[in-house]
């Protein structure tokens, strides 16, 4: 498999947790990035730090990682390749998949040390050129 490329985003993201029957306000949608997830029990968003909503409880001070994709649905592993290395390391992650790549959250603090983890795992890790 070619080395992969993980680009770290610059801004800080939180996780918000809301009812499930919440209206997610409409403003959310002209953010740069954003993410809304939503089952029967409940209503999950992320969104720059810096965009503040009503929500039960939030979970601050998150970086991002994304996987330069696009990756393909043929490609597998990739996922559980980047968490296992984290994992390994006592490292939590928030995991995001879009039809074109993944995300990987990690809190602000473990930056560094998930950098260097997903280093010796050959993973080649940029800032992220918005």
């Amino acid at each position: 498999m070619a080395r992969m490329t993980l680009a770290i985003h610059p801004q800080l993201f939180t996780i918000h947790s809301l009812a499930p029957d919440s209206v997610v306000p409409t403003a959310i949608f002209q953010q740069e990035i954003y993410f809304i997830g939503k089952t029967s029990g409940e209503l999950s968003v992320v969104v720059n730090s810096t965009f503040e909503i009503e929500s039960l409880e939030q979970e601050h001070n998150w970086r991002c990682l994304e996987v330069i994709g696009p990756l393909g649905f043929s490609m597998t592993g990739i996922l559980a390749s980047v968490s296992g290395a984290l994992a390994a390391q006592k490292i939590s992650i928030f995991a995001i998949s879009t039809f074109d790549t993944d995300y990987i959250l990690v809190k602000k603090d473990t930056l560094a040390e998930a950098s260097k983890a997903l280093k010796k795992k050959n993973y080649q890790i940029i800032e992220h050129q918005g």
